[in-house]
C-alpha cells in the first residue's frame, strides 16, 4: 500500500500505514489535528468539532490539499467491528469538514480499525489516544 495514483504526493507525515511500515510511530504530525472519539462512539465531542474548525480553516487556506481521513479504534471489539467503527468515525469528521465548507471531493476515509496503534498500554488513557481520527495530506499545491 502506499500513495494513490501517479502524481499525488504527501505533505507532511505519511499514512498511518506507510509510518508503521517504516518502523515510525503512528502519532501526529504535520498541520492538521487528530481527534479523539468516546469508547464504542463515533459522534463529535465538543473538543473534536473545535480540532475539526481548525482543520477546516487550514484546508480553506489551502485549497490545493487533499485529505485522507484515517478512522481508528482501540483494542476492544472484534476485528470487523472496529473496522466497521473506524469507518464511522472517518466519515463523521468527514461529514463535519464538509458542513463547514470543505468539498467533499478533496476528503476520503479509510479505517484501520485497531490494526495501528499508537500506544498499545493496557491504560485507558493509551485506549483514549487510539480512539481517533487521522488526517493525512495526500496532495498539496502551493497557495496562489
Amino acid at each position: 500500500m502506499g500513495q494513490k495514483g501517479g502524481s499525488e504526493s504527501t505533505l507532511g507525515s505519511g499514512s498511518s500505514l506507510e509510518s508503521l511500515q517504516q518502523g515510525k510511530s503512528a502519532a501526529t504530525s504535520g498541520p492538521l489535528k487528530d481527534i479523539f472519539f468516546d469508547f464504542d462512539r463515533y459522534d463529535l465531542r465538543a473538543d473534536a468539532r473545535d480540532t475539526l474548525k481548525a482543520n477546516a480553516e487550514w484546508l480553506k487556506r489551502n485549497q490545493g490539499a487533499r485529505v485522507e481521513i484515517e478512522g481508528h479504534c482501540d483494542d476492544r471489539g472484534t476485528n470487523e467491528y472496529n473496522l466497521a467503527l473506524g469507518a464511522k468515525r472517518a466519515q463523521s469528521a468527514k461529514d463535519y469538514l464538509v458542513s463547514l465548507g470543505i468539498a467533499a471531493n478533496r476528503l476520503s476515509t479509510i479505517s484501520y480499525g485497531e490494526e495501528i496503534p499508537v500506544c498499545r498500554e493496557q491504560s485507558e488513557d493509551c485506549r483514549q489516544r487510539n480512539r481517533r481520527a487521522r488526517f493525512v495530506i495526500i496532495t498539496a499545491r502551493p497557495a496562489s
